[in-house]
């Protein structure tokens, strides 16, 4: 299960070459090693700011990205070394998955005590100890199959982490192969709300109070179909007992947001609806904003990093833009949105589609 993704490099490469991941490498990050026996066999890279670092924030790429690629993009370091926490950027190695994409989906990668998810998890431990973190202000976040894996992390080690936020992602345990998770990803044959929430609690034994949960969609998103941002809203409302109330609207810069608070008033889950948003992480490039806007990191007129990481409260709300707009004009159109001549996908879902109908597994 755990070299899938070889199968599919296989496949593909007679017919097409894979998309290149833009580097990036400016020398804000610097590499981690020596963090554990990393199972997963995966990279990593890290942001400490000049002064002491009381918080982490561990950030997931998405697929055909790299650690510096995506922090470039998100503007992660930027805001870390402005508010003083330190960052990690586990980082894919082709040799695990062509597409660079984490492998949210094979059971020997995405539970407790196996594969790349022990692989972060000890890298989190050993920047932690190395660097006397608080253990109560550790963060994750990713996009894409990033964001997959983030739920991955959340379900498995809830006592590592204070709070999560996945963009364009999926539920915990969704999908176990290939294929489901190309339906998943489609919306189709998702586990019920009830299995769903019934996996997350057998993941661990954990019984203290669970992360807070940040869900980040476009709504025009066709990689990542946005039901699956209801699936795991549901997944994690269940697990903090919020049953099937509606939370509190409100619109942010243009864009809904809904949230949900337990007993003692304190959100819990928020979900961002971005309107006319394809796939990736919504930026806002212009002044007292954040990012870099590229394939997949979207300019939207909304930083999702600000406001992820003021939800966790490593920066002040009052520093953040957060007056209502008019729906902002997507300035930089997702290639699966955009108003042109139709051209055929390239995102991950249909690279790995391309290779199962090689293949012969798929019509």
């Amino acid at each position: 299960m755990r070299r899938l993704g070889k199968i599919v490099s296989q496949l593909t490469a007679s017919s097409r070459a894979m998309s290149r991941p833009t580097a990036n490498d400016d020398g804000r990050l610097v590499p981690l090693t020596g963090f554990g026996s990393n199972p997963g066999d995966l990279d990593a890279r890290i942001y400490l700011p000049a002064d002491a670092p009381g918080a982490l924030v561990v950030v997931l790429h998405g697929c055909t990205q790299t650690a510096a690629g995506y922090d470039l993009g998100s503007g992660w370091s930027q805001l870390a070394e402005r508010h003083g926490f330190a960052l990690l950027f586990p980082q894919q190695r082709r040799a695990n998955n062509p597409n660079l994409c984490f492998n949210w989906f094979a059971p020997g990668d995405a539970r407790r005590g196996r594969g790349e998810a022990l692989s972060i998890r000890q890298m989190i431990q050993h920047l932690a100890a190395k660097y006397r973190l608080e253990s109560s202000q550790t963060f994750i976040t990713g996009l894409s199959a990033g964001g997959a894996m983030t739920s991955v992390m959340l379900a498995s080690y809830p006592e590592l982490f204070a709070g999560g936020a996945v963009i364009a992602g999926l539920p915990f345990a969704t999908a176990n192969t290939v294929p489901e998770a190309l339906e998943r990803m489609r919306g189709q044959g998702a586990p019920s709300r009830r299995e769903l929430a019934a996996r997350v609690l057998a993941a661990t034994d954990h019984k203290g109070p669970g992360p807070t949960l940040s869900v980040w969609h476009g709504t025009q998103d066709s990689v990542v179909e946005p039901s699956n941002a209801t699936a795991l809203v549901d997944q994690w409302r269940d697990l903090h007992g919020l049953g099937t109330t509606s939370g509190a609207v409100e619109t942010v810069q243009g864009h809904r947001r809904e949230a949900w608070r337990d007993s003692g008033g304190r959100a819990v889950i928020e979900r961002y609806d971005i309107r006319g948003m394809g796939h990736g992480t919504p930026l806002d490039t212009s002044d007292g904003g954040c990012g870099v806007a590229g394939p997949h990191m979207l300019d939207v007129g909304i930083c999702s990093t600000q406001l992820i990481a003021a939800s966790w409260g490593l920066v002040a709300h009052e520093a953040i833009k957060r007056e209502s707009r008019s729906a902002p004009q997507q300035r930089h159109a997702d290639p699966t949105t955009a108003e042109s001549p139709p051209t055929r996908s390239v995102g991950p879902a249909a690279v790995i589609e391309d290779a199962l109908r090689s293949a012969g597994l798929m019509r």
